[in-house]
């Protein structure tokens, strides 16, 4: 049986004899994997022409809701993920983290577009910038989705999560893409991919999968085109340094295994809560997906005195994990996914062998429960211990990616430091410590040397996620060895497939490419007050000018009674007279509060809410007697999907608000969202 893969909006086969893939329990053969004979040129033409043309036809709310569905519907198909997973040497907790996280993150992007960006097909990033004198020319900076396909190039370790992570946040930015697992493991994401399919929830072309090598796919990527990949350092170099992608500057982002590093602190004694904790971080990493995580602990450094107190409590703990098939129960470590991988990592805990003491397994002679160890690719948990981390480069530079990991002492916190260094580079970095100096020092210290770091201790325990756990709203990525790359990291990982462009112009043109009303725009007058509008009718630019109000001594009386504020500036006139202000001023919040009082219309409308309030800024204080008066713009409309509980279909206008005084100076501006109705789609 052949592995198929689907392109070009139909399932197919390579030609000729495949690679052999096996499960990793048992042995037996599940399929031969080839993509020989595929037209990757045509794909990627589909991808662009029918995928990419439908995905940014879309908002992004739109494609948010899309993957919100597809979401819902792959967690009804889950178990039988879980199913296939146990074939790739997965337990059901490795599993769990395998399709139901990675689903999860599909879920948090769905969520983030909707609730981070505006209902439309591009967006808009950071303020008008002024560029004259006069602010006639203003410049804006958007992105679009890029008019290509993005090539996921993902490791056999995770391969629901690993593919879903990637393309949540590329089909929210609108690009389509082709999906290319591990081949030791991509008959579980054929499965997955063959739901996605099946569901019709995306447009056509909008993922593709391939089962085998890429062929000559990198050879046809063009500058629109984006190029992820996770796995080994020295073939993400080799594709990074493709000629197709190096003269067409096609974006490569790497992320690769690295010598992560957990540091126990200096204080944290025998017994201790933290202690305790880091043992057990230790452990798990070591042990979760058989030690196959691009974030597993490789590398434990501990104080000098406490070497033995730790290595006794890991033993102990790791004695409890027993190997064998995941589907027997109590089995807590399943196999590697396969044994030519099996293979590499006892080779590479040869060479670690060479310049470290074995401690802990590392050897032949263990017990797998369930299985047959000589046809399953079960591998035993193994520690070393290298007494010269400083000077010994081995337990820095080869790794076994698998259950293993080197125990390395430090003297001072600054040698900690120094040796965390000497990985040239990690996915992630931990230290467990109650000590916040010394917590401050160490992540300082080692930062630029990390993508992310974890501290530990028993006040976040309870709710902390893990050292190995990537999350969607941080970054996904590290720099040197870990491949210089970023994933993930909230709205970040949405831009990566986007072109940022500066664009410039009048500010009412500007206006209206970008859909929101710039300083200096012309503004829109009419006998309407636009708080009697519904969402539909309101134009962007459309404006309301106040009547004007003079601030008295019994407004400000007033105000500090009603708010509690009797801060000296509006109260003490000697005080007042001394300061910075050199007399009483009004309370800036009085000024939002009479601005409001000026510009609501308070009859019954379409107005349901006012729910938020953003960039508040003070520019020039208001005396007793000062007039003020507010302009009141619509700024920019976001339509809402009604929900089914809801009676009204709504979007949110923000409103562009500057209060002026009578000399025409700006004194406060900022913008205020309201909650419209709107009419029925």
């Amino acid at each position: 049986m052949k592995l198929k893969s689907y392109l070009s909006g139909q399932w197919m086969e390579g030609q000729g004899v495949g690679v052999e893939v096996f499960n990793a329990v048992n042995g037996e053969s599940l399929g031969e994997v080839t993509s020989t004979g595929i037209d990757f040129k045509a794909a990627l033409a589909y991808g662009r022409e029918t995928g990419g043309a439908a995905l940014r036809a879309m908002t992004f709310h739109e494609r948010a809701n899309r993957l919100k569905e597809l979401a819902k519907y792959l967690m009804e198909k889950k178990e039988e993920f879980y199913r296939v997973s146990a074939w790739t040497g997965a337990t059901r907790a490795d599993s769990w983290v395998d399709i139901e996280g990675g689903l999860g993150t599909v879920f948090t992007y769905a969520s983030l577009a909707r609730r981070e960006f505006a209902n439309e097909t591009f967006l808009v990033e950071g303020p008008a910038e002024n560029l004259s004198k006069n602010g006639t020319f203003i410049g804006r900076h958007i992105l679009v989705p890029k008019e290509g396909v993005s090539v996921h190039i993902n490791a056999f370790n995770f391969p629901c999560w690993g593919m879903l992570e990637k393309i949540a946040p590329s089909l929210i930015a609108g690009v389509p893409v082709i999906v290319k697992p591990a081949t030791a493991s991509c008959y579980l994401t054929e499965v997955m991919v063959k739901e996605i399919i099946a569901s019709g929830i995306l447009p056509d072309g909008a993922v593709q999968l391939i089962c085998g090598s890429v062929g000559d796919l990198l050879d046809h990527l063009n500058e629109q085109d984006v190029v992820t990949f996770t796995g080994s350092a020295s073939t993400g170099q080799m594709l990074k340094t493709h000629p197709n992608i190096v003269a067409n500057s096609i974006p490569f982002t790497m992320e690769a295994d690295s010598l992560n590093c957990s540091i126990l602190g200096e204080g944290a004694e025998p017994g201790s809560a933290e202690f305790d904790l880091f043992i057990k971080g230790v452990s798990a990493e070591m042990t979760v997906k058989a030690g196959q995580k691009c974030t597993a602990i490789r590398r434990t450094i501990v104080p000098q005195g406490r070497v033995d107190a730790v290595a006794e409590a890991l033993k102990k703990r790791l004695d409890k994990t027993i190997v064998g098939d995941p589907s027997v129960e109590g089995v807590r470590m399943g196999p590697l996914v396969g044994r030519s991988q099996m293979d590499d990592v006892w080779g590479k805990v040869e060479e670690l062998k060479q310049s470290a003491e074995l401690i802990y397994g590392g050897n032949q002679d263990y017990k797998v429960v369930g299985a047959d160890r000589e046809k399953g690719a079960f591998f035993p948990p193994t520690l070393l211990y290298c007494d010269k981390p400083l000077v010994t480069e081995a337990p820095h530079g080869v790794e076994a990616f698998g259950p293993v990991s080197t125990l390395m002492p430090y003297n001072t916190i600054d040698e900690a430091i120094a040796i965390a260094k000497l990985g040239r580079g990690s996915l992630v970095g931990s230290l467990v410590s109650e000590d916040n100096a010394e917590a401050a020092k160490v992540v300082l210290g080692t930062a630029a040397y990390h993508g992310r770091i974890l501290v530990l201790n028993q006040e976040c325990a309870k709710e902390s996620t893990g050292h190995g756990s990537p999350l969607a709203q941080l970054v996904h990525g590290g720099p040197g060895r870990a491949g210089g790359g970023e994933e993930l990291g909230g709205a970040r990982a949405v831009k990566h497939y986007m072109q940022r462009t500066a664009i410039q112009g009048s500010p009412t043109t500007l206006t209206a490419i970008t859909k929101e009303f710039n300083p200096g725009s012309k503004q829109i007058k009419t006998d309407v007050h636009p708080f009697r509008r519904v969402f539909d009718d309101l134009q962007i630019g459309e404006t309301l000018i106040t009547h004007r109000r003079t601030l008295t001594e019994a407004d400000i009386v007033n105000f500090g009674c009603v708010s509690g504020d009797h801060f000296y500036a509006h109260f003490d006139e000697v005080a007042a007279k001394d300061s910075f202000f050199g007399k009483r001023v009004a309370h800036g919040y009085l000024l939002i509060s009479a601005a409001a009082g000026m510009f609501v219309d308070p009859a019954p409308g379409p107005v349901i809410a006012n729910y938020g309030l953003e960039n508040l800024r003070f520019i020039e204080p208001v005396a007793i007697g000062d007039t003020i008066q507010a302009r009141l713009t619509c700024k920019q409309k976001i339509k809402k999907d009604k929900r089914p509980d809801e009676q009204k279909a709504t979007g949110v206008v923000e409103w562009d608000i500057e209060i002026r005084n009578q000399r025409d100076e700006p004194v406060a501006v900022y913008s205020i969202m309201t909650l419209v109705e709107r009419r029925e789609d």
